[in-house]
């Protein structure tokens, strides 16, 4: 059976890395930016730190800045009206995975104005055209936005979250730079931080996972769960950690897909705006037990990834529950609440969001197979 990967042109990591833009820029000879990101990257002059090396070398651009912590339909949309008004070329996205979801969002509807209600796009688009342009720059080190081929829409009217899969919307170029997410709150870095230890893991055990991806996910447990201590305390090494684990989590997950905690937390984000990394973070260690007898020797492998000591000393079981302990550890250190009435979560809502759960496009990729009455007690559960 083959496989594919699909990654960005080019990729530049490191503190400092943003000063690559200005080469790439001018040497694909872009005329004018639209800079996607939101208000509040802007309120903390984390966006003037691009703004300002495109001033120093002449490069023009337009800033739209609307874009919400779960984007909607409507400020895709927006963003769509934006492009165009500023008669851009390419894109530049600042921000977390909700600033470079909505770029991708609006580049894909330039070149494709068929799909300009959105919702269209929805699964796996049969986008004839690629995006326009897009340079990635992220400022949390959790979703992976700049490497992936998927982004989420959420459809405020509907309170739904959707998953949008497309080869052809993959930003051009990655700037990782540590610097760019050095002012993230530690909240932030932790739920960011949780966010890509669950592409890891679930990228490690779902059905699709093959050997070029389990190098890639392994590898970024290991990093991930050394260096987000020291990112949520702003150090220096933690948050260079932190910007390289994520990517490469990125880099597998996006290829072969990811499973059940990703498919309850995305209604969460859409019945009550919470956090996407939080939601995760919640949802990971209970449903990494409930997923444990199916995933054959791997939970193994993520608890020596972890660093727990003489795995191969355990029993099958033992290993496995090490796994969840590690996690479930490393979540309490960094501060992520412990259960889902903590952010807002109402029980009467529970039913409606295991049906939505179930039909989210990443429960299907989970090892274990699940039905309604399952997610609804996994969520009780949780409560």
């Amino acid at each position: 059976m083959s496989q594919r990967i699909i990654l960005n042109e080019t990729s530049y990591f490191g503190a400092g890395a943003i000063a690559h833009i200005v080469p790439e820029v001018q040497k694909r000879r872009f005329n004018k930016a639209l800079v996607v990101t939101d208000k509040e990257l802007m309120r903390f002059n984390v966006v003037c730190k691009v703004t300002e090396l495109l001033d120093r070398h002449g490069l023009a651009y337009s800033i739209f800045d609307e874009t919400v912590a779960n984007p909607t339909i409507e400020v895709v949309q927006k963003g769509v009206s934006a492009y165009k008004a500023a008669a851009a070329d390419y894109i530049i996205a600042i921000g977390g995975g909700s600033p470079i979801d909505t770029a991708k969002a609006i580049g894909i509807i330039i070149n494709n104005p068929e799909y300009a209600d959105v919702r269209s796009l929805e699964g796996t688009a049969a986008t004839a055209n690629k995006s326009v342009p897009i340079i990635a720059v992220p400022t949390t080190a959790g979703t992976a936005a700049e490497v992936t081929i998927n982004y989420v829409i959420t459809d405020t009217h509907n309170k739904r979250k959707f998953v949008c899969v497309d080869p052809h919307d993959i930003p051009v170029v990655a700037i990782v730079d540590s610097e760019m997410m050095s002012s993230m709150p530690k909240s932030l870095t932790a739920a960011t931080g949780m966010d890509a230890l669950t592409h890891a893991i679930e990228g490690y055990i779902t059905k699709a996972a093959w050997e070029l991806t389990d190098m890639l996910h392994l590898k970024a447990i290991e990093i991930i769960a050394r260096s987000l201590r020291g990112a949520v305390n702003n150090e220096a090494q933690g948050r260079e950690g932190m910007a390289l684990g994520q990517y490469m989590a990125g880099m597998g997950f996006s290829n072969v897909g990811l499973g059940l905690v990703h498919g309850m937390a995305h209604p969460l984000s859409a019945f009550y705006d919470t956090p996407h990394g939080v939601a995760n973070a919640i949802l990971l260690p209970p449903v990494m037990a409930y997923n444990a007898d199916f995933t054959g020797d791997k939970y193994r492998d993520i608890a020596k990834a972890m660093g727990v000591p003489n795995t191969e000393r355990m029993s099958i079981q033992e290993a496995r529950q090490a796994a969840v302990n590690a996690v479930r550890q490393l979540s309490q250190d960094v501060g992520i609440p412990a259960n889902l009435r903590s952010v807002g979560v109402r029980e009467e809502d529970i039913p409606a969001l295991a049906r939505s759960a179930f039909e989210d496009v990443c429960t299907g990729g989970n090892p274990r197979e699940t039905s309604i009455p399952e997610i609804e007690q996994l969520y009780r559960a949780i409560y």
